[in-house]
C-alpha cells in the first residue's frame, strides 16, 4: 500500500482527501501544524505535527514514509487577511512550498497534486474561465498560489518533479457520512457561516456588498462538493503514477450562484429562515468566479455529481448538526 504525504491534511478539504485516498488503497500521511487544521480529523492513516518551513523535520518524515506522491493542500487562504498581511502567504504559502520541494527532491518524490485557486485569475468580469485564461491575481493568496505553480514548472524543468495543478472554484458540503466536515476558526466561508445563522450560533449573516454587477447586486461564485473536488485528487495521483504529463485542470461546475442564491436554497433546505444584514464590499472580491472548462472531464474522467447546490447544503447541515471539532 502506497504512502502518500498529505499536507494540510488535517484541514477541511485535506481531511476528506485522507478518506477518499485510504478508500482507493493509498496510506495517507497528514502532514499538518494544526494552525488551522484539527488533529480530531486525522482519522485514516498516520499523524506527523509539522511545519511547511522547518526543512529538517520533512526530511524526517520523507525517510520515514518514503511517499510516492504529494498532495499538497497547506496553505494559508483567507482573502481579506492576504491583503492586510501579504508576508505571512509569501512566508508561509510561497516559502513553505519551496522547502518542501527540495526536500521532496532530496527524498526522490517527484509527483505532486498541487492545491491551487481560481483566484489566480484575478478579477476577469463576464469571462467563463479555462486554464488557458490569464493569470492576474488581485490578493496575495492568488498571487502566493501562482508563484507555487511557477516553482513546480522550474521544478520539473530542473528535476523532473511531474505534477497536477487544481485551480479550485469554491468549495462546499461535507463527508455524507459526517466522519469529517467544515470547521474553521474563524470562519470565513458562506455556507458554514449560513448554517450558524440558521443553527442560532450566529445573529444573522452578513452580505459583503450589494452592488456588484450581477441580477441582484451580490456576487456570484462556482461550488464545488468537497467529496467530488477530492476524487479529482485521487485522479491525479493516478494520473502521476501512469506516467503521464504535468497538468492543469479547473476544478468547477460551470454553473454559478449568487450569494442571495445561496442564501435561498439554505432556507429551503434547512426549512428555516436566515436573517442577513447587508455591509460593504470586501477588499480583493471578484464580481464573478465560473469555470468554463470541462478539461478535468475529458482528460482525467473526474464527474462533480453531488456538486448540485442542495447537495452541497444538505451535506453540510448534516456534519453540521452531528458536532465540530475545538468544542
Amino acid at each position: 500500500m502506497s504512502n502518500i504525504l498529505v499536507t494540510g491534511g488535517a484541514g477541511y478539504i485535506g481531511s476528506h482527501a485522507c478518506k477518499v485516498l485510504k478508500a482507493a488503497g493509498y496510506t495517507p500521511v497528514t502532514y499538518d501544524n494544526l494552525s488551522t487544521g484539527w488533529e480530531e480529523a486525522v482519522k485514516f492513516g498516520p499523524f506527523e505535527k509539522g511545519d511547511l518551513n522547518d526543512r529538517a523535520r520533512l526530511d524526517q518524515i520523507f525517510a520515514a514514509y518514503q511517499p510516492e506522491a504529494i498532495v499538497h493542500f497547506a496553505a494559508l487562504s483567507q482573502v481579506g487577511e492576504s491583503i492586510r498581511e501579504p508576508g505571512l502567504y509569501w512566508h508561509n504559502n510561497v516559502s513553505g512550498s519551496l522547502t518542501l520541494f527540495q526536500a521532496a527532491v532530496q527524498a526522490g518524490c517527484l509527483n505532486v497534486v498541487f492545491s491551487s485557486t481560481c483566484a489566480t485569475y484575478g478579477d476577469q468580469d463576464n469571462v467563463v474561465l479555462d486554464e488557458d485564461c490569464a493569470q492576474n491575481p488581485i490578493n496575495a493568496y492568488g498571487a502566493s498560489k501562482r508563484a507555487i505553480e511557477d516553482i513546480l514548472r522550474d521544478f520539473e524543468t530542473a528535476h523532473g518533479m511531474r505534477h497536477v495543478i487544481f485551480r479550485y472554484f469554491n468549495v462546499a458540503g461535507a463527508d455524507p457520512e459526517a466522519e469529517v466536515g467544515e470547521f474553521h476558526q474563524p470562519e470565513t466561508h458562506l455556507v458554514p457561516l449560513l448554517l450558524d445563522v440558521v443553527d442560532g450560533r450566529r445573529d444573522a449573516l452578513t452580505i459583503f456588498g450589494t452592488d456588484y454587477d450581477t441580477p441582484d447586486g451580490t456576487c456570484i461564485r462556482d461550488y464545488v462538493h468537497v467529496m467530488d473536488l477530492v476524487d479529482a485528487h485521487v485522479l491525479g495521483v493516478k494520473w502521476l503514477e501512469e506516467g503521464k504529463a504535468s497538468r492543469v485542470f479547473n476544478l468547477g461546475t460551470g454553473t454559478g450562484f449568487s450569494v442571495r442564491e445561496v442564501i435561498d436554497q439554505s432556507a429551503a433546505v434547512t426549512n428555516r429562515d436566515v436573517p442577513v444584514v447587508e455591509g460593504p464590499r470586501r477588499p480583493g472580491d471578484s464580481t464573478k468566479l465560473v469555470s468554463g472548462s470541462s478539461r478535468a472531464e475529458a482528460e482525467l474522467g473526474w464527474q462533480p455529481r453531488r456538486s448540485t447546490m442542495k447537495q452541497m447544503i444538505a451535506d453540510a447541515w448534516r456534519w453540521h448538526q452531528s458536532g465540530h471539532y475545538g468544542k
